[in-house]
């Protein structure tokens, strides 16, 4: 059956050659006045073209000399001879058949590379077909394999974001020591001011705060994998978990200007405060920690049109694109430096702790575009009230 279509593809092919060179050959021979050689061989040489394109070489090698012929017998003087009267119109005819059968043979090669190259893109989507399937159909020795490895990575990943807080604190404690025991013997030690000191004493303070919060993100994000975040929930001051969160992030926020937009008569609510101000202080963070420095971040709280209450924490950021705004709540999940605008470290755990302990107190939380001048907006609202029902201890 393949060979019988290659068979009707070709006798076109060699008819396509024939009938387009009659009908250029026609059509410029009534003109022939108002022509030059050169329009003549650029037609006729476009035919070539288009053949070898549809259809391969071998028509393209008809048309090509179906082409000379022409070009010979009708264009070039003495017309309607098959012979070359002046020398020039010999080079004229050399150049025109050199061009014609190069032309026709580069075209037809690029199509044929066109066709290998679909050929293997066919070919790489089966395999990868079939490479699918046998992850589906994979023993659990297999799946266990890749489980060690998905473990493997992430303790690499852990070890990496303990190790970084840790040497800049060895480092700091180091050079206090040596500072306090030896330093000022040795020549080729500069001896600590008051001011040295305090920013290395500053600089373990902050690693170590670094360190407890890594940890303790990690505790978090295993004990809601496991159904088991534990709450206490009472009456909460919206405005005091705010105050709070702020003043734990006002190292990260000391380089921006936050504006505060908190509704009146907000109500309190019945939240595990502690949880809920580690949700605001995730959202602080973030926004300081992705936005440039001298930027404005804006928190704002009040009600929503649905009648829950709302948070709300935007930045001057880069921005998170559309299609990476619910990735940016799966566990480890980091977006990469080109998508948002830092290089900071971390294992991508903070924004999957916050929906875990929102949803955890009947909320929902997300990431949608700000009013300018800001860029990114993160919300989650809660139920209002004091609903003893809502995000009860689990």
């Amino acid at each position: 059956m393949t060979e019988l279509y290659g068979a009707i593809k070709l006798v076109r092919g060699y008819v396509a050659a024939l009938v387009g060179i009659v009908i250029v050959t026609g059509g410029l021979a009534l003109f022939h006045v108002h022509t030059n050689s050169t329009t003549v061989a650029l037609a006729l040489l476009l035919v070539v073209l288009v053949v070898a394109t549809l259809f391969g070489s071998r028509p393209a090698l008809l048309a090509s000399f179906l082409g000379v012929w022409s070009f010979n017998f009708f264009f070039l003087p003495p017309f309607y001879t098959l012979t070359i009267a002046a020398p020039q119109n010999w080079v004229a005819f050399a150049s025109f058949l050199i061009t014609a059968i190069i032309a026709g043979g580069l075209s037809s090669y690029a199509r044929r590379r066109a066709v290998e190259s679909e050929a293997r893109r066919q070919e790489i989507e089966r395999l990868y077909r079939e490479l699918q399937s046998a992850f589906e159909k994979a023993s659990q020795t297999e799946a266990l394999r890749q489980s060690e490895q998905l473990k493997s990575a992430l303790l690499d990943a852990v070890t990496h974001d303990l190790r970084t807080p840790l040497t800049s604190i060895k480092a700091s404690v180091t050079t206090l020591i040596e500072d306090a025991n030896g330093g000022r013997a040795d020549e080729n030690v500069i001896a600590l001011d008051e001011e040295g000191r305090n920013e290395f004493l500053e600089i373990i303070n902050e690693e170590t705060d670094r360190l407890n919060e890594f940890i303790g993100g990690i505790v978090d994000m295993a004990r809601i994998e496991a159904g088991k975040l534990s709450t206490r929930n009472t009456l909460a001051d919206v405005e005091g978990l705010i105050s709070e969160a702020m003043e734990r992030a006002r190292t990260r926020l000391a380089r921006h200007k936050v504006i505060l937009d908190i509704g009146p008569s907000l109500p309190e609510v019945r939240v595990d405060a502690a949880s809920m101000a580690e949700v605001i202080y995730t959202l602080l963070d973030n926004a300081g920690k992705y936005s440039p420095p001298g930027s404005e971040i804006r928190v704002r709280a009040g009600w929503a049109e649905n009648g829950m209450l709302e948070v709300s924490v935007e930045d001057q950021g880069k921005g998170i694109p559309a299609g990476l705004r619910e990735r940016v709540f799966e566990k480890f999940y980091r977006a990469s430096e080109n998508d948002i605008h830092s290089t900071a470290s971390g294992l991508g755990l903070g924004l999957a702790i916050a929906r875990g302990i929102v949803e955890s107190q009947g909320g929902r939380i997300r990431v949608e575009d700000a009013e300018s001048p800001f860029v990114t907006r993160v919300t989650f609202q809660l139920p209002a009230g004091d609903n003893e029902q809502v995000g009860s201890e689990r």
